[in-house]
């Protein structure tokens, strides 16, 4: 619904008109950094001399507004817009200008020592920075300990171990929830080596990162106001001005980390949701809470709803990591103009990975209990077990005892004693528990 009245101007309405292309406007987040720099800004010039004190408080308290997301139907521009955001941010100038009642002109006072090509990208960094520390990163906690706690619970469930799909030695469950807990673990570690990264913003390069028409102190001192006002420790200068403003190789890069995210909660939930198939017919190790019904016509089928859930998510996630990459390989010479594209992306894929991480842990990981009958079954069940006697009797008589077994459908120990393996040997080195503990027995 637009607005009841109108605070954006003309540059705002040419950009409504010219992009009318997918009706899904730039993400709120990025918006609301755009006030925060605008603000931040206002305060700067003054301290510097270059704007009157007066002024700079009415563009800082309509930029406030803007931060605190009161005006957020005042910003209609498709995302799919010019590529550096120049509509954007004219866009945020022209509301703030309105709510000072013109007393801030867009240009001059508003967007004083600015550029849509240092300010727009610098708002999409902190906007992925925000989302990433405050949402991704707890979310991804609360995950892994999720996982951590059913691994404990789950040491000493011993089960068969499963390599190429097919019959390994067995293993606990604990051991391998705790390879999906570690994975979350370093997904978290991955994203924060990103953030260093990201939180270098470009802000101060103006046009093209000569820092035309702003002072030398400008950039430092919004900086310094951003991280007081927002906690954020990763917010720093660029390591080179024109670096930052070229190329968005830092969002590239955490792209990177969600995108082994995502491959890591497929993995998981592929697993979790084959342990849990059946409740006959399927490997039935595990059992899931009981969420919904899974069928319209077949009475009391139940399906893995949350695993389903989370590897549509990691699919999506994985296919903005590639409009990201593409994205960031564009622009020419000094500036990249795909970044309303990558914001768009890789605010979803935070936005997706935090929510579906969050509800993966709450509704169904915690949930989570062992079919200790499905478990014990398929321990006693993998013919692998005879690895365990490799040192014993060596492999070639260890496999002809599999193969006998296998074909004959005997049990392994009946065979093994029938090829001359002692029982109490056998007794001894076929203790299940035992071979899941591997070295650390």
């Amino acid at each position: 619904m637009p607005p009841k009245k109108t605070l954006y101007g003309g540059e705002t309405k040419k950009a409504v008109d010219n992009f009318p292309i997918s009706g899904e406007t730039v993400p709120v987040s990025v918006i609301h950094w755009l006030g925060r720099i605008k603000g931040a800004a206002a305060q700067v010039n003054a301290d510097l001399g270059k704007l009157d004190k007066g002024l700079a408080d009415q563009i800082s308290a309509a930029a406030a507004e803007i931060a605190d997301g009161k005006h957020d139907a005042q910003f209609p521009i498709d995302v799919f817009q010019t590529g550096s955001g120049t509509s954007s941010n004219m866009n945020t100038n022209e509301v703030i200008s309105a709510l000072t009642g013109g007393a801030a002109h867009p240009n001059d006072h508003v967007n004083m020592g600015q550029s849509s090509n240092d300010v727009f990208p610098s708002a999409v960094h902190l906007a992925a920075l925000d989302q990433a520390v405050n949402q991704l990163l707890p979310a991804l906690k609360q995950l892994e300990r999720s996982l951590d706690r059913k691994a404990k619970k789950f040491a000493n469930v011993v089960k068969s171990g499963r390599t190429h799909l097919m019959d390994a030695v067995p293993v606990t469950l604990g051991q391998e929830f705790a390879g999906y807990a570690a994975q979350v673990r370093l997904g978290q570690e991955r994203v924060n080596a990103a953030l260093v990264h990201v939180g270098q913003i470009p802000l101060g390069g103006t046009a093209t990162g000569t820092g035309l028409n702003t002072h030398p102190k400008f950039a430092a001192g919004v900086r310094k106001i951003l991280v007081k006002d927002s906690k954020l420790r990763q917010i720093a200068p660029p390591a080179d001005p024109f670096e930052a403003q070229a190329n968005r190789d830092a969002l590239v890069e955490l792209s990177g980390a969600l995108k082994v995210v995502a491959v890591s909660l497929t993995k998981i939930a592929q697993d979790i949701a084959l342990m849990g198939s059946g409740p006959r017919a399927g490997i039935g190790e595990l059992f899931l809470p009981e969420l919904q019904k899974g069928s319209s016509i077949m009475p009391g089928k139940v399906n893995p709803v949350l695993p389903e859930v989370v590897l549509q998510v990691s699919a999506q996630v994985i296919g903005n990591d590639t409009a990201i990459t593409i994205g960031g390989m564009q622009g020419q010479f000094e500036l990249n103009v795909r970044i309303p594209l990558i914001a768009r992306n890789l605010l979803q894929s935070i936005h997706l990975l935090s929510t579906t991480s969050v509800a993966f842990a709450e509704k169904c990981v915690d949930g989570i209990e062992a079919n200790k009958q499905g478990t014990k079954a398929s321990a006693e069940a993998t013919l692998a077990a005879a690895t365990a006697l490799n040192e014993a009797i060596g492999y070639d008589k260890a496999t002809t005892i599999v193969k006998k077994a296998a074909d004959s459908g005997r049990p392994l120990r009946e065979v093994a004693l029938e090829e001359g393996v002692d029982a109490k040997l056998y007794d001894a080195t076929i203790d299940l528990r035992k071979i899941a503990a591997g070295n650390q027995a």
